[in-house]
Formats: structure tokens, C-alpha cells, sequence
């Protein structure tokens, strides 16, 4: 064999498994097909629209409703400044991750890669030139893509993407975003937050149909706030490029008119290429089927990260990677954690870790709800975020921790007390009883706490 192992793309997940390998002395290499590194997770996707996140938040704090009353200028000035610090953090950060891999002593190999057989792959350069190369272990990580329907006119000027749409260098008169998930919701923010008219369609009552409601309800606060027109149950028909924009026409007959559309519906597996047949793997609706262990259906070929469907996070992808490798070449088997964070980093932050009300209820807990306000912390009213909400749900009988609901500033660094106390099987007392720093968004925790206390 050429290599010990051969991963095939350069994201989280990806990373996290050349890492681990290099660790345990084994060759390895990964092959990404992009001339840079760092997959969706760094190029196209999740830090690039954190980045251009946090400038928008910046940018909105000089006014209650965003930037709207800034000039055209002003605005087109705000817009290019946070394209380049995004593009600043992917340069840095891509260099970090570079370093860190030729450090450890992985190869990096240029070009695309297709299953040759079960052990070899045939890696196709920019040029078209094909080589060929074997080993014992093979890892996919070739993450996902945004789905685009045949349907709809991308052009990646008016009617865009999730990856095009952060590729803008002068920000739209007005943006009609479709789809009221994870992806939706925050390029909804980040905009309306920059002085964009924004209008979301969502096809369901709800943003973030899945969440607590109380915590959503905040959010749909802050985008009424901002200013952002909300159509809900509703479904689009039609979009439609003009000479003076785009028009998105509704199953109810709305016809809505905007500059640019951005379509955030749904994710597809980057899995076509691989000619994953010529290697026996079995596919679930085009995503690598799975063991426990992240084995396909072949048994030295292993799946990681968004190709292999939900989660599709970049903190999972990574454990997964590792997880993956420590099983290829030691049989041990890394367990995830049970309660794993999530995170929507929109205006304001949504995390979560555990269960809903909702779920508590279909499987017939008793539990009680304890909720800490921002605005009753002086934290909270120091930095002037008087609608955040630390939720708890906690058994009534065993007292223990079953679900933390975050909404509000920083509530993705928050939301790990949480999980932690739900890992090791920690109580409401625990936290009642815990001593926070003073003043922190923290101590919302021990609010919440007492609050489940008084309710037990």
C-alpha cells in the first residue's frame, strides 16, 4: 500500500482523522480537490458566515433597527470591510491548519478522487492527469454542497446560494430569503441587521420548527425588530429573474419583488464523484451509510462529517474523524457524547443541547421548566441584551438536567455548562448551588436553577 490511510477531503472532519492517524504513527495523506483547504467548514461555509456574522452584529449596534438609517454608501462601505476581515480570518486560519498538518507530518495531495477498487483510488489533477493510489484505511470526508433545484435560476448574482451569496460584494436593496431553518435564519440576521429589506418564506408557522417555542419567539422578536417582512406557511412556486430584480411568486398568489433571492433549502452529499459502486458502498438516498463506528458497508472504508447526514455539524464532523481512525487501527471504540451542542448563530444566538418540551412530553416525563432573563443579570444589562433567556428543563423526579435552551449573546460558549452538567449526570442543585463570576451571562444559569427549584 502507498499509505497507511488516504483521506479524501481537507474539512473538519477530515482534518481530525489525518491528526489522529499522524498521532498513532501511521502514513497519511489527505486529497482535496479545491485549491485550498479547509472544505465548507472554512472556505464556503460555516466560519466564513460567522465572520460576516460578527460584523453585522458590530455594524447593528450603532442602532435599534441595524443600519437602516445609514447611507447607501455607508452601507456598501460596511459590507466590503466585513468581505474582507472574513476573507482575513480564512487566510489566517487556513495557514494555522496548513502548519499544523505538515507538522504532523501529512501529505497533502491535489486533485479529485474516484474508487478504482476497494483499496485504491485514481486522483485526477487540475491538469487531467491521473495517478494512482492505494492504502489499508480510506476515510470520506467529502462534506456536502447547497441543494439547487433545476427549477430555480442561479446565477449567483441575483438568485444565490448559501455559498454565493457570501461572495457579495455590495450588499442588495432588498433580499427575499427562502427557508426558515438553521441556514435561513442567519443570512436573514446578518442582512436586515446591515439596513437590507428581508423578507424570509418559510413553509412552515414556525421558524425553527423543531426549537421550544419561547426561545424561537425571541428571535421572530428581533427579525420583526429589524424590520424583516415574515410570510409563513408558505410555499414558493416560481422565481423569476427581471430586468430590475427577481420576482419569487407564492402558492397563496404573493408575488414578492427584491433585489437578489437567496435559496436555503436543504443540503446534497458530495458523493457522485466518488464512484462509490466500484467499491461496494452502499448509499442511503446518495449519503454513505454508517455504522457506530463510521464504517460503510465496506469495512475499511469509513464515512465522516456531512456526507454521512445529520448531524452535518463541524464539531461533530471532527469526532467523527478521530473516532474513525481510532477504530480503523486500534479496534477502540470513541464514543460521542450523549448530549451534543447545537448552535445558530443568527441575531440573536440560538443553542441548544438536549431535550425539547415538546419531546419530554411525547415520551411522558415529568420535568418542570426553569428560566433565567438576561435582562435580571447585570451582565445582561451592561451589554445591553435584555431579551437573552438561559431555559432549563429538568426531570422532577430524578432532578437531573435533561434539556438547556439558550437565546441571546454569546449563547454557543454558554450552552457547554449545560452539556457538561448533562454528560455527568449533574443536577439542578448542582448548578443552584454553583458559584458563578460577577457579572456574567453565567449566572443566568443559577437564575434558571432556582427558578426549577422553587417550581420541584
Amino acid at each position: 500500500m502507498d499509505y497507511d490511510i488516504l483521506i479524501v477531503g481537507s474539512g473538519p472532519a477530515g482534518q481530525h482523522a489525518a491528526w489522529q492517524a499522524a498521532s498513532m504513527g501511521k502514513r497519511a495523506a489527505i486529497i482535496e480537490r479545491k485549491p485550498s483547504i479547509g472544505g465548507a467548514g472554512l472556505q464556503t461555509g460555516t466560519i466564513p458566515s460567522k465572520a460576516l456574522r460578527e460584523a453585522a452584529f458590530l455594524a447593528s449596534r450603532h442602532s435599534d433597527r441595524g443600519m437602516r438609517e445609514a447611507s447607501h454608501r455607508a452601507r456598501y462601505g460596511v459590507m466590503a470591510d466585513a468581505v474582507r476581515r472574513k476573507d482575513n480570518v480564512i487566510d489566517q486560519q487556513e495557514s494555522v491548519i496548513l502548519k499544523r498538518l505538515l507538522k504532523s507530518g501529512v501529505a497533502l495531495i491535489p486533485g479529485e478522487a474516484s474508487f478504482v477498487d476497494a483499496h485504491t483510488l485514481s486522483i485526477m489533477d487540475s491538469k487531467g492527469a491521473c495517478t494512482h493510489l492505494s492504502a489499508e484505511v480510506i476515510v470520506l470526508a467529502t462534506g456536502s454542497r447547497p441543494r439547487r433545484p433545476s427549477n430555480i435560476p442561479f446565477d449567483k448574482k441575483t438568485v444565490l446560494d448559501s455559498t454565493s451569496i457570501l461572495k457579495l460584494k455590495r450588499l442588495p436593496k432588498s433580499l427575499v430569503v427562502i427557508g426558515g431553518g438553521v441556514i435561513g435564519c442567519e443570512f436573514v440576521s446578518i442582512f436586515a441587521a446591515l439596513g437590507v429589506e428581508v423578507s424570509v418564506v418559510n413553509s412552515h408557522t414556525q421558524l425553527l420548527s423543531y426549537l421550544s417555542e419561547d426561545v424561537v419567539e425571541v428571535l421572530a422578536d428581533s427579525f420583526e425588530n429589524m424590520g424583516v417582512q415574515m410570510h409563513m406557511n408558505e410555499r414558493v412556486v416560481a422565481i423569476r429573474k427581471e430586468d430590475d430584480g427577481v420576482l419569487t411568486m407564492l402558492e397563496s398568489g404573493k408575488k414578492l419583488y427584491a433585489d437578489a433571492v437567496l435559496y436555503a433549502l436543504g443540503r446534497k452529499p458530495n458523493a457522485t464523484s466518488l464512484n462509490t459502486a466500484k467499491a461496494g458502498i452502499e448509499l442511503d438516498h446518495g449519503w454513505i451509510a454508517v455504522n457506530k463506528h463510521f464504517q460503510s458497508s465496506v469495512a475499511h472504508i469509513y464515512a465522516v462529517g456531512d456526507l454521512v447526514g445529520r448531524p452535518a455539524l463541524a464539531s461533530t464532523g471532527m469526532e467523527q474523524g478521530r473516532a474513525a481512525v481510532l477504530h480503523a487501527f486500534s479496534g477502540e471504540t470513541q464514543s460521542m457524547a450523549k448530549n451534543l451542542p447545537m448552535a445558530i448563530y443568527a441575531i440573536p444566538e440560538i443553542s441548544w443541547v438536549g431535550k425539547t418540551e415538546k419531546e419530554a412530553q411525547a415520551e411522558k416525563l415529568h420535568y418542570v421548566v426553569g428560566r433565567g432573563y438576561y435582562k435580571e443579570s447585570a451582565r445582561g444589562q451592561i451589554i445591553g441584551d435584555c431579551n437573552g433567556l438561559v431555559k432549563l428543563i429538568v426531570d422532577a423526579e430524578t432532578h437531573r438536567l435533561i434539556g438547556t435552551h439558550i437565546v441571546g449573546e454569546h449563547a454557543s460558549e454558554l450552552i457547554h455548562t449545560g452539556q457538561l452538567l448533562m454528560n455527568f449526570g449533574g443536577t439542578v442543585h448542582d448548578l443552584a448551588c454553583n458559584v458563578f463570576n460577577y457579572p456574567t451571562l453565567a449566572e443566568c444559569y443559577k437564575l434558571a436553577a432556582q427558578d426549577c427549584l422553587q417550581k420541584l
